[in-house]
């Protein structure tokens, strides 16, 4: 992903403190309940700027400060290189699975989208 393609505060040349997109990004994150996902498109969408690239690119570069697990891929494909340690706090969190077919690269299951999906129903409460 370019530089170009980030929203202006989320770019390298601010890297003193955290971009304000970036922050605002991150806080959607953290307001995600437990066993609930939304997508990186969903968050986008919340906070209507920015695409599900930025959205991905914040994640990977300032996510290990929130609960990063649970901003996911649209397919509920579990993030690659990360797919164990994900999987652990989804079945602590109780978060709807998809049993893995025996066709599926490394038998992972995948998240239930039609019901882990979080829609932010709580927006109005409290945050603009």
């Amino acid at each position: 992903m370019s530089e170009e393609s980030l929203p202006r505060d989320a770019r390298p040349e601010h890297a003193d403190a955290l971009p304000e997109y970036a922050e605002r990004v991150l806080d959607v994150a953290e307001l995600i309940p437990p066993g609930r996902v939304m997508t990186y498109g969903d968050v986008a969408e919340w906070l209507e700027e920015g695409g599900p690239r930025q959205v991905g690119r914040v994640m990977a570069l300032y996510g290990g400060a929130v609960p990063w697990w649970r901003v996911v891929r649209a397919d509920g494909v579990l993030l690659p290189g990360h797919e164990l340690r994900a999987l652990d706090h989804y079945r602590a969190e109780g978060t709807p699975l998809k049993q893995a077919s025996r066709a599926a690269e490394g038998h992972l299951p995948r998240l239930d989208m039609r019901r882990a999906r979080w829609d932010g129903g709580e927006r109005a409460e409290g945050h603009t």
